[in-house]
């Protein structure tokens, strides 16, 4: 007889005194029979484990790593900062992106503690369900599931606009659903045979947008100090003439405020998709080693790119520049990096660059079918959508969570039409704007109430494999500054004289997120009649003991000389 979830003993867990080989000591992946032990504990039986199959842990530690790495470097750092930065100035954009860049941080070390202790596929909805209140797991899985399968729609659209920046395969040549198509044929390939192939496939894009940024930040390190074509010193010299920080929306420090704010409001939409490497957690190879690994280096890669990056774009292009403010333009052309370059007198880097945001926006497409499918994946195991969702391929795909996230993307055509087809798609884009500042303010409160459980039912955190520091104040602080985000995204439209900047359809757009995401809960908490859970009765164990057993049958690899210590430390 099936076990329900609300029916669980949280201090029960089946222990195992000759742990079963989780592991292939031969290849060092995951065994069939361990996989299904290791849903049968979280499903409650083993018969529906058996019928449905499970996901396999097929992420190897690069492919974490490298994940994790490409959540980090968006479109957001070689587009979106653009606007930011012709806004509100140089050093409003590097305070802003420095200032969520430590929120950031701070919420990734409290998903990390989670996803360490119970790394579970798609595992936000789980720990929001398991921690906080079943309704908060049902808000988080579908607006997330909602988000990532419009997102993907529109990382589709972006990549085959993008190309249109070359004008041989432009759209006077060649019509733009054909590009769609061939995006939308490519991200479903690499999501529905293997995790594997996803991993493969995510590693080589990550590897491409690093290669780029470090090679943009010493080229603009070279062209600051006169090394370009033209043997122009620039120095500092933007950030004294138009100045460091810009006037948004008012006049002197007022503007020069709201300037600063309207960067942190940018940020936290060119963060987006950093929690990624937490959604992988249950298909990660050895996650206790690998996951605590990708987290704890989530501050620096958000000081070397985002930080660097937004230094090196102060000096390379005033916020004043003619091609900055110009709407015109396709593709790389509205990048502050290439607009940099041409300044600088370098004739080829710019149809790379392109060829680069062309990788980032098919990168992202391919890890939001990925995110959305597990979402989905994620629900069904809450029993929040249909079980049938829990089929898995042999080589343990949801498939058909994969299909059903998949098939959003035909939305993406309606951006090719005009008149009431392209407004209807940016209407959907404009339901998912808030959707990752909802998940973060989720996920601190999750960790809040999984930092409580965990004293509650007397586990010592000094006894976690990974412990994040200052708990829990982290969480509240990343709480805070998040929901101060939600709260003010959409200022512009109640500022300006004479309410001169109101404006109906960028207030709805700034805060649609809000009601939907509330009205989510409502409906669960009305529908199932949850309650919000104590810590003593949060459920923290189901599932561990298996991923307990697993621990110690993963392969030790050990360098064998120099540069596997140092690939080893990298990926």
């Amino acid at each position: 007889m099936e076990k329900d979830k609300e029916t669980y003993n949280v201090n029960e867990s089946p222990t195992y005194s000759s742990p079963p080989a989780f592991v292939d000591p031969a290849t060092g992946i995951e065994s069939k029979s361990g996989r299904i032990l290791e849903a049968g504990e979280i499903y409650g039986n083993l018969e529906e484990a058996e019928q449905y199959g499970y996901v396999t842990r097929g992420l190897k530690s690069r492919h974490i790593q490298f994940i994790a790495l490409g959540g980090t470097i968006g479109t957001g750092l070689f587009l979106g900062i653009g606007s930011a930065f012709k806004n509100s100035g140089p050093l409003s954009v590097l305070l802003g992106y420095s200032f969520t860049g430590i929120a950031i941080f701070a919420m990734m070390q409290c998903l990390g503690e989670m996803a360490t202790w119970l790394p579970l596929p798609g595992s936000i909805p789980q720990f929001c369900a398991r921690y906080v209140d079943d309704a908060m797991g049902f808000a988080v899985g579908w607006n997330n599931w909602y988000s990532s399968s419009i997102t993907l729609c529109a990382e589709i659209s972006a990549a085959s606009v993008v190309i249109g920046y070359w004008e041989k395969v432009g759209p006077d040549h060649v019509n733009v659903a054909v590009w769609i198509s061939l995006v939308i044929v490519l991200v479903i390939c690499l999501n529905i045979f293997a995790v594997s192939i996803y991993g493969e496939a995510e590693f080589i894009f990550a590897s491409v947008k690093i290669v780029t940024i470090v090679g943009l930040l010493i080229m603009a390190f070279i062209i600051d100090l006169g090394g370009g074509p033209k043997h122009d010193r620039l120095g500092f010299r933007f950030w004294k003439n138009p100045g460091p920080m810009k006037e948004y929306a008012s006049t002197g420090n007022t503007g020069r405020f709201l300037g600063l704010f309207n960067v942190l409001v940018n940020a936290a939409f060119s963060y987006g998709g950093v929690e990624l490497v937490a959604v992988a957690a249950g298909e990660a190879e050895n996650p206790r080693k690998n996951i605590p690994k990708a987290v704890r280096r989530v501050f620096w890669r958000i000081l070397f790119f985002y930080v660097l990056g937004s230094l090196a774009i102060g000096v390379l292009v005033s916020s004043n520049d003619p091609h900055l403010l110009s709407s015109e333009g396709v593709g790389a052309a509205q990048s502050p990096w290439v607009i940099g370059i041409q300044n600088a007198g370098i004739p080829v880097l710019p149809s790379i660059i392109n060829a680069v945001i062309l990788t980032s926006a098919s990168s992202s497409a391919n890890a939001f079918l990925y995110t959305g499918s597990r979402y989905l994946f994620a629900l069904a195991q809450n029993k929040q959508a249909p079980r049938f969702l829990l089929r898995c391929s042999k080589a343990g795909v949801p498939y058909l969570c994969v299909a059903i996230t998949a098939s959003i993307a035909a939305l993406t055509y309606l951006s090719v039409g005009k008149g009431g087809a392209e407004t209807a798609f940016e209407w959907f884009q404009n339901l998912t704007t808030i959707a990752s500042l909802f998940t973060w303010c989720s996920i601190c409160i999750a960790y809040i109430q999984f930092h409580k459980a965990l004293l509650a039912q007397g586990i010592d955190r000094n006894t976690l494999v990974f412990k994040s520091k200052f708990q829990p104040y982290t969480a509240w602080f990343a709480l805070i500054y998040f929901a101060m985000i939600i709260v003010f995204n959409g200022f512009h439209v109640f500022v300006g004289q004479h309410h001169q900047n109101w404006n109906v359809t960028d207030f709805l757009a700034a805060y649609i997120g809000v009601p939907i995401y509330f009205l989510l809960y409502a409906f669960w908490k009305i529908f199932k009649r949850t309650k919000w859970i104590s810590p003593v009765n949060a459920d923290i164990h189901t599932g561990k003991a298996a991923l307990d057993a697993e621990d110690g049958q993963w392969p030790v690899e050990n360098p064998r000389n120099i540069f596997e210590k140092i690939w080893f430390w990298i990926a």
